[in-house]
């Protein structure tokens, strides 16, 4: 739960009156679009307010009047769906910063430089992005922007998202750790279990993730391991 200096102010306005909760603004928003998130983790305190930086708390009759129920927590969810939010200046900063390192790290782990071909360091990303100066939405998921910021910093870097198809042998003994690690590094095309019980399987990954993921491989299997490039696309 956040603490509440730090929670904002979603309101809703209805029949004439206001009505106001105090809530985690990056849980809230998730909440809003739709996410599985539980209200208590969303509420910074589980109250109802008619003006919530004075503190003052709606009646109970009055809740039950508009919203049917006197239950903050049923109210609340409604007031976060249905109502809007208030952000500080520095609060939309902070949530704006964490959404460009997340697209940076994202951009960073599938797209490579086709002059090194090597990943960009997500600074590197952060900095072009920054000098074109790229408008980001804290509220948007990071998948969604992608692409228009890809299409602007393209500008001042070279970048290309390319897929490798990976073809690796996993000894028995080490098959069981390791296949949690390779079916969520990226899409599995095809399995299949030797005859001593080691695994042979293919996989699809961005080229960017590919150093990280040989990493992860070789110290779960001891570097006790085979692979192979089957393929390399651009997408």
């Amino acid at each position: 739960m956040i603490s509440v200096d730090k929670a904002v102010v979603a309101r809703l306005k209805s029949k004439g009156a206001n009505f106001e909760i105090l809530v985690d603004p990056r849980k809230a928003f998730e909440m809003k679009k739709g996410a599985n998130i539980n209200i208590q983790d969303a509420l910074a305190y589980p109250a109802i307010y008619k003006d919530a930086r004075k503190g003052e708390v709606v009646r109970e009759e009055d809740l039950q009047k508009t919203f049917g129920t006197t239950d903050v927590y049923k109210i609340a969810e409604e007031i976060i769906k249905k109502g809007e939010f208030s952000l500080t200046t520095e609060q939309k900063r902070e949530l704006i910063e964490e959404k460009k390192n997340q697209i940076a790290t994202l951009i960073s782990k599938r797209a490579i430089n086709p002059q090194t071909n090597t990943p960009h360091p997500p600074q590197r990303i952060l900095n072009a992005m920054e000098k074109v100066g790229v408008n980001i939405d804290p509220f948007l998921d990071a998948e969604v922007q992608i692409e228009k910021v890809l299409k602007a910093i393209r500008t001042l870097l070279p970048i290309k998202f390319e897929k490798i198809l990976l073809q690796l042998k996993i000894p028995p003994q080490f098959v069981g750790k390791a296949y949690s690690i390779i079916t969520k590094a990226g899409e599995v095309k095809s399995e299949q279990y030797l005859g001593d019980g080691s695994l042979q399987i293919q996989i699809e990954i961005f080229s960017g993730v590919q150093d990280e993921f040989f990493r992860k491989i070789a110290e779960i299997t001891k570097g006790n391991y085979e692979s192979k490039v089957l393929k390399k696309v651009e997408v």
